[in-house]
Protein backbone atom coordinates (compact mmCIF):
# COMPACT_ATOMS: atom_id res chain seq x y z
CA UNK A 1 0.00 0.00 0.00
CA UNK A 2 0.99 3.56 -0.93
CA UNK A 3 0.98 6.39 0.86
CA UNK A 4 -2.42 7.86 0.34
CA UNK A 5 -2.67 11.24 -1.49
CA UNK A 6 -4.16 13.54 1.21
CA UNK A 7 -1.30 12.63 3.05
CA UNK A 8 1.15 13.36 0.95
CA UNK A 9 -0.46 16.79 0.32
CA UNK A 10 -0.69 17.28 3.86
CA UNK A 11 3.05 16.43 4.37
CA UNK A 12 3.64 18.70 1.69
CA UNK A 13 1.50 21.70 2.74
CA UNK A 14 3.58 21.71 6.07
CA UNK A 15 6.20 22.81 3.94
CA UNK A 16 5.10 25.73 3.27
CA UNK A 17 6.93 29.11 4.15
CA UNK A 18 10.20 27.16 4.94
CA UNK A 19 13.05 29.18 3.15
CA UNK A 20 15.23 27.85 0.23
CA UNK A 21 18.32 26.35 1.36
CA UNK A 22 20.64 24.68 -1.04
CA UNK A 23 21.50 20.76 0.24
CA UNK A 24 19.40 21.66 3.48
CA UNK A 25 15.90 18.93 4.67
CA UNK A 26 15.01 21.26 7.83
CA UNK A 27 11.07 21.98 8.33
CA UNK A 28 10.86 25.82 9.22
CA UNK A 29 14.69 26.69 8.49
CA UNK A 30 15.35 25.73 5.00
CA UNK A 31 15.09 23.19 2.17
CA UNK A 32 15.68 22.77 -1.82
CA UNK A 33 13.31 20.53 -4.03
CA UNK A 34 14.96 17.78 -3.08
CA UNK A 35 14.83 18.45 0.53
CA UNK A 36 11.01 19.25 0.20
CA UNK A 37 10.93 15.34 -1.15
CA UNK A 38 13.28 14.48 1.65
CA UNK A 39 11.02 15.79 4.38
CA UNK A 40 7.78 14.60 3.04
CA UNK A 41 9.21 11.32 3.10
CA UNK A 42 10.34 11.50 6.95
CA UNK A 43 6.93 12.31 7.32
CA UNK A 44 5.27 9.32 5.51
CA UNK A 45 7.56 6.79 6.75
CA UNK A 46 9.02 7.89 9.61
CA UNK A 47 12.74 7.87 8.33
CA UNK A 48 15.45 8.96 5.93
CA UNK A 49 15.12 8.34 2.42
CA UNK A 50 18.15 6.52 0.97
CA UNK A 51 21.51 8.73 0.91
CA UNK A 52 21.81 11.20 -1.36
CA UNK A 53 24.62 11.71 -3.66
CA UNK A 54 26.57 15.41 -3.61
CA UNK A 55 23.98 17.69 -5.80
CA UNK A 56 25.19 20.77 -7.53
CA UNK A 57 23.10 24.17 -6.71
CA UNK A 58 23.31 25.49 -10.23
CA UNK A 59 20.80 23.81 -12.58
CA UNK A 60 22.54 25.23 -15.58
CA UNK A 61 25.54 22.58 -14.64
CA UNK A 62 25.68 19.95 -16.96
CA UNK A 63 27.72 17.75 -14.85
CA UNK A 64 26.37 14.92 -13.64
CA UNK A 65 22.96 15.69 -15.25
CA UNK A 66 21.31 12.34 -15.13
CA UNK A 67 22.09 12.09 -11.25
CA UNK A 68 18.79 13.79 -10.44
CA UNK A 69 16.55 11.26 -12.75
CA UNK A 70 19.18 8.64 -11.36
CA UNK A 71 18.03 9.68 -7.47
CA UNK A 72 14.15 9.71 -8.40
CA UNK A 73 14.68 6.13 -10.16
CA UNK A 74 16.52 4.57 -7.14
CA UNK A 75 13.50 6.33 -4.44
CA UNK A 76 10.55 6.15 -5.74
CA UNK A 77 8.02 4.70 -8.77
CA UNK A 78 7.70 5.77 -12.57
CA UNK A 79 4.43 6.67 -13.24
CA UNK A 80 2.29 7.00 -16.08
CA UNK A 81 -1.29 8.55 -17.40
CA UNK A 82 -2.54 11.50 -16.12
CA UNK A 83 -1.29 13.78 -13.51
CA UNK A 84 -2.92 12.85 -10.46
CA UNK A 85 -2.42 14.42 -6.78
CA UNK A 86 0.34 13.16 -4.64
CA UNK A 87 2.63 12.55 -7.85
CA UNK A 88 6.08 14.06 -7.87
CA UNK A 89 7.06 15.92 -11.13
CA UNK A 90 10.46 16.38 -12.45
CA UNK A 91 11.01 19.52 -14.39
CA UNK A 92 12.88 20.56 -17.16
CA UNK A 93 14.76 24.16 -16.67
CA UNK A 94 15.65 26.25 -19.44
CA UNK A 95 16.68 24.21 -22.76
CA UNK A 96 18.00 21.43 -20.84
CA UNK A 97 17.20 17.96 -22.10
CA UNK A 98 17.53 16.10 -18.29
CA UNK A 99 15.09 17.21 -15.12
CA UNK A 100 16.83 19.39 -12.74
CA UNK A 101 13.72 20.47 -10.30
CA UNK A 102 11.05 18.39 -8.97
CA UNK A 103 7.69 19.44 -6.83
CA UNK A 104 4.73 17.66 -5.62
CA UNK A 105 1.42 17.64 -6.95
CA UNK A 106 -1.35 19.29 -4.39
CA UNK A 107 -4.23 19.48 -6.72
CA UNK A 108 -5.22 19.45 -10.58
CA UNK A 109 -3.18 22.48 -11.77
CA UNK A 110 -1.09 22.99 -8.57
CA UNK A 111 2.03 21.95 -7.12
CA UNK A 112 4.42 22.48 -4.10
CA UNK A 113 8.06 23.14 -4.79
CA UNK A 114 10.69 25.14 -3.22
CA UNK A 115 12.38 28.00 -5.09
CA UNK A 116 15.46 30.11 -4.64
CA UNK A 117 14.58 33.46 -3.57
CA UNK A 118 10.95 32.54 -2.52
CA UNK A 119 11.30 29.29 -0.65
CA UNK A 120 8.61 26.15 -0.40
CA UNK A 121 5.47 27.74 -2.38
CA UNK A 122 2.39 26.25 -4.00
CA UNK A 123 2.59 27.34 -7.31
CA UNK A 124 0.16 27.18 -10.35
CA UNK A 125 0.72 24.59 -12.65
CA UNK A 126 0.90 26.73 -16.07
CA UNK A 127 1.21 25.21 -19.31
CA UNK A 128 4.87 26.43 -19.20
CA UNK A 129 5.38 23.62 -16.37
CA UNK A 130 3.16 21.38 -17.66
CA UNK A 131 5.37 21.71 -20.91
CA UNK A 132 8.78 20.98 -18.78
CA UNK A 133 7.52 17.75 -17.06
CA UNK A 134 10.25 14.78 -18.00
CA UNK A 135 9.34 12.34 -16.01
CA UNK A 136 6.37 11.10 -12.90
CA UNK A 137 6.62 8.98 -9.88
CA UNK A 138 5.06 8.01 -6.97
CA UNK A 139 6.13 7.23 -3.07
CA UNK A 140 6.74 3.67 -2.77
CA UNK A 141 4.83 0.93 -1.10
CA UNK A 142 5.27 1.19 2.57
CA UNK A 143 6.54 -2.03 2.59
CA UNK A 144 9.20 -1.64 -0.18
CA UNK A 145 10.62 0.87 2.57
Amino acid sequence: MSPAPEAIVAAARAWLGTPYRHQAATLGAGCDCVGLLRGVWRSLYGKEPPALPPYRADWRDLRDADAFIGLAEAWLRPVEGPLAVGQIALFRLGRLPLPKHCGILVGNSRFIHAQERLGVTEASLSDNWRRRIAARFTFPDFKDV
